[in-house]
């Protein structure tokens, strides 16, 4: 005789939400609290913790599609004007310093938060080439200010831009990270999986299996959708929830959603008001990382070396999930 077949779990859609800036940390992270508060949704912040120094990304503008992603997101209207020339005309403020209250006012809420980096151009459009001195310093001045913010260390980590190396992911299981989300699944052009099966893993850094798990991003952003053409229809702000929404429909397993403080937190508000009620709708749990890495810690998860890949919409290499071994 046979026992009763096992309940499936609800499905989780995480939410991870990346703060790049001054202004949002500012403006962007009180208007999502309210927003996940309202909806009754769990999500994890990731901070940028030392100046922001956005000014200097306009150095990225003799990149490869750079300029196509610019005209078609309007970073002037989503970032201001003032941020775009903090580290060249302006003084880039110290975000940890200037913002400690707003961030311990998110733990308080009730959020997970964890690390985005110290400061997120530099490491965006560094790292990736940097030695392991450079590397740990950043994580380690990162983890500091964290600690003097919040009054205990950090636990988990996304790296700012996708933008990793191999001693950033060995410094994870020095700090004793048990998880974090540093990287993305690859994608079609059309937002779904290029492989159904990517998720959770575990990475291998020059032979070594590391401990600390990634939970990969697994659906792409808004800023990567937005003035696009994808199935014969450009992607705008009218249909860009529906656009979103089409790729969990089936409601079968778990995803990983990054959001932007400078996005969905401010003139993208609207458009994650329907995310948020369309996958309640769907049958998700909006969940936070630490929600996923609790339902997945004692699962036999693959391993996967550290992959660069490009994903649509998006300029640049960044780590993507590669193939298991």
């Amino acid at each position: 005789m046979t026992g009763p077949l096992p309940t499936r779990r609800q499905p989780l859609l995480t939410l991870k939400i990346d703060v790049d800036t001054y202004r949002g940390t500012r403006e962007g992270v009180p208007n999502l609290v309210r927003m996940l508060q309202a909806h009754q949704a769990h999500a994890t912040f990731l901070f940028s913790l030392g100046p922001d120094h956005t000014g200097w990304a306009l150095r990225r503008a003799l990149r490869p599609g750079f300029f196509s992603k610019v005209s078609r997101t309007s970073v002037v209207e989503h970032y201001g004007f003032k941020t775009l020339m903090y580290g060249t005309l302006l003084p880039g403020p110290d975000i940890g310093k200037h913002c400690a209250a707003e961030l311990r006012a998110v733990r308080d809420a009730g959020f997970e938060c964890g690390i985005h980096t110290w400061d997120h151009v530099l490491w965006q459009d560094n790292v990736a080439k940097r030695h392991t001195a450079w590397t740990v310093a950043m994580m380690r001045k990162a983890a500091a200010r964290y600690t003097t913010v919040f009054g205990t260390p950090p636990h988990t980590h996304g790296a700012a831009g996708w933008q990793m190396n191999g001693a950033a992911f060995i410094e994870h299981d020095a700090a004793g990270y048990r998880y974090a989300s540093d990287g993305r699944c690859v994608l079609n052009d059309n937002g779904t999986l290029a492989n159904p099966a990517d998720g959770p893993h575990r990475l291998s850094v020059d032979g070594k299996v590391l401990d600390c798990l990634q939970l990969p991003t697994t659906l792409p952003t808004l800023d990567e959708l937005l003035g696009r053409e994808i199935d014969g229809t450009v992607i705008t702000t009218a249909n860009i929830a529906a656009c979103l929404l089409k790729l969990t429909a089936c409601a079968t397993r778990d995803h990983v959603y990054t959001l932007h403080a400078e996005l969905e937190g401010q003139k993208l508000a609207p458009i994650f008001e329907q995310l948020l009620a369309g996958w309640r709708a769907q049958g998700y749990q909006l969940a936070s990382m630490a929600d996923h890495y609790g339902h997945i810690k004692d699962e036999v998860l693959p391993v996967c070396p550290m992959t660069w890949g490009e994903l649509p919409g998006r300029s640049g290499q960044l780590m993507v999930q590669g193939a298991a071994r």
